[in-house]
C-alpha cells in the first residue's frame, strides 16, 4: 500500500460486546504512543450517534447524528471516516483508536480508506474484534436475535446476533477473548478467523510496536470475506466444530433451491459463498449467514468475477451435527448430467420463484 506523507495509523476495534470492546479500547489508548480515542455508541432511546473524542488528558469532543431517517451503516461510516481525516490533519496524535460502535463492521471504514488513500490522512493499520470468552459458542453460531441482547440497537434491527458478530470475526486481523471461553467458541473462532489472524487472551498481550507497523493488508482480507473464493480454503475438523467445503462447476436449480433452502439455511452453523442459478446466469447470488439467519440476493456480475461456480463453505458445530442433511440439500439443487445435456446451464425464463430474495430476473442483452 502508497500511503500519503505523514499518514496517521489508525487501529479500528469492533465486536459485539460492549465492555470487552471498552477493555481492548483503553489497553491501547495507554499502549500506543501518543493515542486519541474516537468512540461512536448508538443511543437507542433517543435513535441517534454519539461521538466521543478523547486523549489521555481527557474528554475533548461530543457530538451527536440523528439516525431516526438515516440509513444506519451510512452515518456511521460518514461520521467515522470524516472525523479520523479530521483528527489525522491536525497532526497533534501519533496514532488514533477507532471504538465503533457495538455490531459495526470494520469493512465499511476500510473499503473507503482502501479506495482514498492518498487524499485521505489516516490509513487503517489494525482491525481487532474483540468478543467476550463466556457463551462464545452461541454468540457465532447459535439463533439468538440481536434485538434480544445487550447490544444496543435500534427499533428496526432484525439481524440475527451470530449474523452481525461472525463477519466482524473473519475481517479482523486480531481476535481478543478476555476471560474463560467455552470449547465450541475457542474452537469456532479458530476456524473462522482469517488465516494468519492472531487470537489472544488479552488485550495487554497485543505488541503495540509491531501494530503501530501496520498489520492490516487490505487486499488479502477482502480475499478472505469475499462471497466467490477460488482458491483452497481451511477445512478445520476439531472436537467441538466442523467446516465443509461444497463446490460445484454447475448451476443450481432454482426450484429445488427454493424447496431446499430451510434445509440449507438451518441450524447452528455458518454458511458463505456463491450460488451460480441457472435462470439467472450473469449474477453472482451471495449466501451468508449465521446461527440459522440467512441471506441471499445479487452481489455482483460473473463478467466482473471470471467464470462462474457454485461453492459455499460451513461451518458447524459438533452437537448439531447437520453435515449430511447439509450436504444432501446442496447436491439436490444442482442441475444434473440430464438437465444439463437437455437445457443448459443458462435458462431463459420470466420468473423462477426466487423473487422474494432475489428480485425480479436481469435480462442480459
Amino acid at each position: 500500500m502508497s500511503l500519503a506523507p505523514g499518514s496517521v495509523p489508525v487501529h479500528l476495534v469492533t465486536g459485539v460486546h460492549p465492555g470487552a470492546m471498552a477493555a481492548t479500547t483503553i489497553g491501547l489508548q495507554f499502549d500506543l504512543p501518543g493515542a486519541v480515542v474516537v468512540e461512536h455508541r448508538i443511543d437507542p432511546e433517543h435513535q441517534r450517534l454519539v461521538r466521543v473524542v478523547s486523549d489521555l488528558t481527557g474528554k475533548l469532543e461530543e457530538e451527536v447524528v440523528d439516525l431516526e431517517h438515516a440509513c444506519v451503516s451510512c452515518a456511521i461510516r460518514e461520521d467515522m471516516v470524516t472525523t479520523l481525516d479530521r483528527l489525522g490533519e491536525i497532526g497533534r496524535w501519533s496514532s488514533i483508536v477507532a471504538h465503533l460502535a457495538a455490531g459495526a463492521e470494520a469493512s465499511q471504514v476500510c473499503r473507503v480508506a482502501g479506495y482514498a488513500e492518498h487524499r485521505l490522512s489516516f490509513h487503517v493499520a489494525s482491525v481487532i474484534a474483540s468478543f467476550d470468552g463466556v457463551g462464545l459458542g452461541d454468540t457465532l453460531l447459535g439463533d439468538e436475535l440481536l434485538a434480544d441482547t445487550q447490544v444496543p440497537t435500534l427499533p428496526e434491527e432484525d439481524r440475527g446476533l451470530a449474523e452481525v458478530a461472525v463477519p466482524i470475526l473473519e475481517y479482523a486481523d486480531l481476535v481478543v477473548v478476555p476471560g474463560r471461553r467455552d470449547p465450541v467458541g475457542h474452537d469456532a473462532v479458530r476456524a473462522l478467523a482469517r488465516p494468519g489472524a492472531l487470537v489472544l487472551r488479552d488485550s495487554g498481550e497485543i505488541d503495540a510496536r509491531i501494530l503501530q507497523q501496520g498489520v492490516h493488508h487490505h487486499a488479502t482480507t477482502e480475499d478472505w470475506v469475499s462471497d466467490v473464493r477460488r482458491g483452497p480454503v481451511p477445512t478445520p475438523q476439531t472436537d467441538q466444530v466442523w467446516t465443509m467445503d461444497l463446490s460445484a462447476d454447475r448451476p443450481v436449480h432454482p426450484r429445488r433451491l427454493e424447496q431446499r433452502f430451510e434445509d440449507l439455511g438451518v441450524g447452528s452453523h455458518r454458511a458463505r459463498g456463491c450460488l451460480w442459478v441457472a435462470t439467472r446466469p450473469g449474477d453472482v447470488i451471495g449466501w451468508d449467514g449465521a446461527g440459522g439467519q440467512h441471506r441471499l440476493g445479487p452481489v455482483a456480475t460473473w463478467s466482473a468475477l471470471g467464470g462462474p461456480l457454485t461453492r459455499v463453505v460451513v461451518t458447524g458445530r459438533r452437537d448439531d451435527d447437520r453435515r449430511s442433511a447439509i450436504r444432501g440439500a446442496f447436491g439436490d439443487c444442482l442441475l444434473t448430467d440430464a438437465e444439463l445435456a437437455r437445457l443448459g446451464p443458462r435458462w431463459e425464463q420470466h420468473q423462477d420463484g426466487l423473487e422474494p430474495w432475489l428480485g425480479p430476473i436481469r435480462r442480459v442483452a
